[in-house]
């Protein structure tokens, strides 16, 4: 079992559970499938995330119904054993084959390593207190990026976008002469 997806080749061939329905889980899945996994996508929703990117949902979603990734919505698991995923949905217990199982149910935001730092947080979306147009947080010199940024509203930041809060940082460091351009 494992909390994060690294790359698709080792699944190859083998029958793989992915848990979630957001980014990641639809993300993985995907990939699994195009690398040769048999891949089942189990999530207790009714549906996909509204979160999950515009460009993906149209590829799993038709990978769903031509069956080449089998669905099981509105589902919870139960167990996870050497035979398999063991869950509860519409249709009742079943087990779901596996030799890997990816639990990506979502990224949390390590609000206590931030506050450790003297990083202020929202309150409500766990959303370091920083500037949106440098990324430094109230701490001067320390600065977020990436989905960190969006704290529990990570769904906003991607590594399409996330990947130029570097420049602003870099820009914004030089700027306050702490490094050179």
């Amino acid at each position: 079992m494992f909390h994060y997806y690294d790359e698709p080749f080792r699944y190859f061939d083998s029958d793989v559970v992915v848990v979630g329905g957001r980014n990641s889980a639809v993300e993985a899945a995907l990939d699994l499938y195009r690398h040769g996994a048999r891949v089942c996508l189990v999530h207790r929703g009714e549906r996909l995330s509204d979160g999950v990117k515009y460009w993906i949902l149209p590829d799993i979603e038709n990978r769903i119904k031509a069956g080449e990734i089998h669905s099981s919505f509105r589902t919870t698991v139960r167990s996870i054993g050497a035979g398999g995923v063991n869950v509860d949905g519409p249709a009742g217990p079943v087990q779901f084959p596996a030799r890997f199982v990816f639990i990506l149910t979502g990224f949390h935001p390590d609000v206590a390593r931030m506050r450790a730092f003297g990083i202020d947080i929202d309150p409500e979306t766990l959303a370091p207190r920083h500037d949106p147009s440098t990324f430094e947080t109230n701490i001067p010199g320390l600065y977020v990026a990436g989905s960190t940024v969006a704290g529990k509203f990570n769904n906003k930041i991607f590594i399409e976008n996330g990947r130029l809060h570097g420049g602003a940082i870099v820009k914004a460091i030089c700027a306050a002469g702490r490094g050179k351009p």
